[in-house]
């Protein structure tokens, strides 16, 4: 009878699945393509459909990958803790074994290849090489022999595959060459998607301390993370400040009318009292991610265009 109101209050299947894949995060993925499609187009490129959605799904998939490798390796080697405050891990809770959990893994890791194969297709052996290395990342970053997650290096992987991978390989897949513009912007990008994770560590600094996981956060402390997410947040709209004094025109503004939406996670993450709140923090912080990507986007498309 005890057992019972447990069981009954376990997830559904669904639901304990959607726990793995953490979709708030999805967000991150997908800002990187759609400022790399923007970026395409501000150069004259025409749009291309298919590689477009391709990047998408190989983002998404790579994400989900990450989460789930995530969950799998954070419960291996004990960091996610009754004491965490974070949303549910499905390990740690009991509600996925590793064995599922596994499978699931190289269920993403196969149905990414196979998508992946029309962007080498396109793209040649260099998208392989991006490719295969980004897998390895979405996985070391908790998981391997050496996880770069527990040694102060996820900021850097984050900044490198969600900004420049993600915004300079779908721009390149759709112009067929590699521009300036395109690295530019990747950088608001890569630090709006970074600033997600700061939160993430900014949460979990405690934890992560007692469990011996020396994230970036661990070692700055509470106030210099906080100093570190502004400065992430901040940077990332000056960059189409400075297009637009570049000459870019006056599309460049677009991203800019998207500050607001930043308020409320930039107070949050100085003023917390509850680490609960930077759930709703993080949250926010990725739909900044995507708002101002597309916005940023729609603005490149539209500037005038540069000899």
């Amino acid at each position: 009878m005890a057992a019972q109101p447990a069981a009954a209050q376990r997830p559904t299947a669904l639901r304990t699945w959607l726990l793995a894949i953490r979709p708030a995060t999805l967000p991150a993925a997908t800002s990187g393509v759609v400022a790399g499609i923007g970026a395409a187009l501000a150069v004259g490129a025409p749009f291309r459909l298919d590689t477009a959605l391709a990047c998408l799904a190989v983002a998404l998939l790579l994400q989900v990958l990450a989460n789930l490798g995530n969950d799998l390796s954070d419960f291996r080697r004990g960091t996610d803790t009754p004491d965490r405050v974070g949303p549910t891990r499905v390990a740690a809770s009991r509600l996925v074994s590793e064995r599922q959990l596994e499978v699931a893994i190289a269920v993403v890791i196969g149905l990414a290849g196979l998508v992946g194969l029309w962007l080498v297709f396109v793209g040649g052996w260099v998208i392989l090489v991006l490719g295969l290395l980004a897998v390895v990342a979405a996985l070391a970053y908790t998981g391997g022999p050496w996880p770069y997650g527990y040694r102060a290096l996820g900021e850097v992987f984050v900044f490198v595959f969600f900004g420049l991978v993600a915004v300079v390989g779908t721009a390149y897949l759709q112009a067929g060459r590699l521009e300036p513009l395109f690295f530019v912007a990747a950088v608001p990008i890569g630090a709006l998607v970074t600033a997600i994770l700061v939160v993430n560590n900014l949460r979990d600094i405690p934890t992560d301390r007692a469990t011996g996981k020396r994230t970036l956060a661990v070692l700055l402390g509470e106030h210099w993370t906080k100093v570190e997410y502004t400065l992430l947040v901040v940077g990332a709209y000056a960059i189409p400040a400075g297009l637009l004094l570049a000459g870019l025109g006056m599309a460049q503004l677009l991203p800019l009318a998207t500050a607001p939406l930043a308020a409320g996670p930039l107070r949050t993450v100085r003023r917390f009292g509850d680490r609960r709140d930077l759930n709703l923090a993080l949250k926010g912080t990725a739909r900044v991610s995507l708002v101002f990507a597309l916005a940023f986007a729609i603005a490149l498309a539209l500037g005038d265009r540069r000899p």
